[in-house]
């Protein structure tokens, strides 16, 4: 563990074991604790916890305005892991592609989606200072 505070986020799901092998198995998360109704897992070092949903788990109508994921430091770590899943058949939601080419703002991004319609974007920065800074740019994702 590091003295830096981690991310928790609670996620639903409908499966736990489904819910295993969408992000252990083909993310390569570590499972810690769990029961029948929930499951901890080490999202890269974040701890998200999936519980089992009784309500119908509806799909979102794009990516907007909820989803969840990773901005990496490094492009090679990126890399890699459109490569892992696309050598695992992962469906993406949304191809890898670069985004504000030639901006501050340029990055890399891909979308994927569990099977309890949970959108997961992964990021890599072009320039580390836009990550949080660069206020001048009024532009935040997509949506104008």
């Amino acid at each position: 563990m590091t003295s830096s505070p981690m991310f928790h986020l609670a996620i639903p799901i409908t499966d736990v074991i489904e819910a295993k092998k969408f992000y252990c198995q083909g993310l390569g998360c570590e499972v810690g604790r769990e029961t029948e109704k929930a499951i901890i897992l080490n999202f890269y070092g974040h701890q998200v916890v999936a519980h089992v949903s009784d309500e119908p788990i509806i799909p979102q109508k794009g990516i907007y305005p909820r989803h969840f994921g990773l901005v990496f430091q490094q492009e090679s770590q990126w890399d890699n892991l459109v490569e892992k899943l696309k050598g695992k058949d992962f469906s993406f939601y949304v191809e890898p592609k670069e985004r504000f080419l030639g901006q501050i703002t340029q990055h890399k991004t891909f979308f994927i989606q569990d099977p309890f319609h949970n959108l997961l974007e992964f990021k890599y920065y072009r320039h580390a200072e836009a990550i949080f800074g660069s206020r001048e740019v009024v532009e935040i994702g997509d949506r104008v």
